[in-house]
């Protein structure tokens, strides 16, 4: 594998804004313009209907020569339509790229394939800290494990497929494994994708302890029988404070992939390649925290990784052999 997956209103006159919203806006627009635009054209059409007199028309029909005499309802659909054409899709401004020079694509994911293949439900868990619970995001649906179940459906418009976050912030191999059993492997999930080793960087935890850790933990999951990807830590400025250390958890986390044959996806490595060689902004990517990823962070890792599951089922279904030894996508 190349390593990789509510707002209501009881108004009656909110349902019509809504469903626009739910319609216009791409399921990757910044919510930070979208969602500001839309909630904005919600509370402009809430204001304007409380001020009409009971009997005034909402049913969307005006005189198209007096704009005045338009309801509130479609005065807020034509202004969501502005906010979607304006905020365009997230990937508009800065498109997400793969690692340039080519990477090298190795790995399989047999039980999800095979899931796949049969019509199956598919179960992906997101298991980490708080890059996977999406600190940073500006909306729960701009999180890696929500765009991540958003490609994998499009890609298998038929499947079942859910992705369950048990991302939570501050935490590490210590914590997580404490709940390795109750919020992963009693779900039976298909694949885990676990992210770790930010932390513990950050807190200058030995990186041989986090491996050691990390490899039991591999090893129970494994025995459950689900597929796992590994995740190393995401490039960022505080991160790269510890550079030192950093550059030791993304190695033993790679050597832990290989001793298991498992996936691991170099997040550290790709979001280098955004910068350095992609010549992408850090401020593109990372929020002012100098740790957590963007809107567009998330998104454009959650394409890559989905890519890298749409590929390995792909080559399953052709009956493309994969090392079983070899699983670890390396940018090259």
């Amino acid at each position: 594998m190349r390593f990789r997956f509510p707002f209501c209103r009881s108004a009656a006159l909110a349902a019509p804004a809504v469903a626009a919203v739910m319609l216009l806006t791409p399921a990757s627009v910044p919510c930070a313009h979208a969602q500001g635009g839309q909630q904005a054209a919600l509370k402009d059409a809430s204001k304007s209907d409380a001020a009409k007199p009971a009997d005034a028309p909402t049913t969307g029909t005006a005189d198209p020569a007096n704009p005045a005499q338009k309801s509130a309802a479609v005065r807020a659909i034509d202004k969501v339509k502005e906010v979607a054409k304006s905020a365009s899709d997230i990937f508009s401004r800065v498109p997400c790229l793969a690692p340039k020079g080519g990477h090298k694509a190795t790995g399989s994911l047999p039980h999800v394939a095979a899931r796949l293949i049969a019509g199956q439900p598919v179960v992906i868990i997101a298991f980490g800290s708080s890059s996977t619970q999406g600190h940073g995001s500006t909306a729960p649906e701009f999180t890696y494990p929500n765009r991540l179940a958003a490609q994998l459906r499009r890609q298998y418009p038929t499947a079942d497929i859910t992705v369950l976050n048990r991302g939570k912030g501050g935490e590490d191999a210590p914590e997580m494994l404490r709940r390795l059993q109750t919020e992963v492997i009693d779900m039976k999930p298909d694949l885990v994708i676990w992210q770790a080793g930010t932390n513990a960087v950050l807190r200058n935890i030995d990186p041989a302890d986090v491996a050691k850790l990390v490899e039991d933990g591999v090893g129970r999951i494994q025995a459950a029988g689900s597929d796992i990807v590994l995740v190393d830590p995401q490039y960022s400025p505080r991160v790269n404070e510890k550079a030192e250390n950093a550059g030791k958890m993304v190695k033993l986390l790679g050597k832990v992939a290989e001793l298991r044959k498992i996936a691991v996806f170099p997040r550290f490595e790709v979001m280098r390649d955004w910068h350095e060689r992609q010549s992408i902004p850090t401020e593109e990517f990372i929020v002012p925290d100098g740790l957590h990823m963007s809107d567009w962070g998330y998104s454009c890792f959650a394409q890559l990784l989905g890519d890298d599951i749409i590929k390995s089922v792909g080559q399953i279904r052709l009956g493309v052999a994969v090392p079983s030894d070899v699983r670890t996508y390396r940018p090259m």
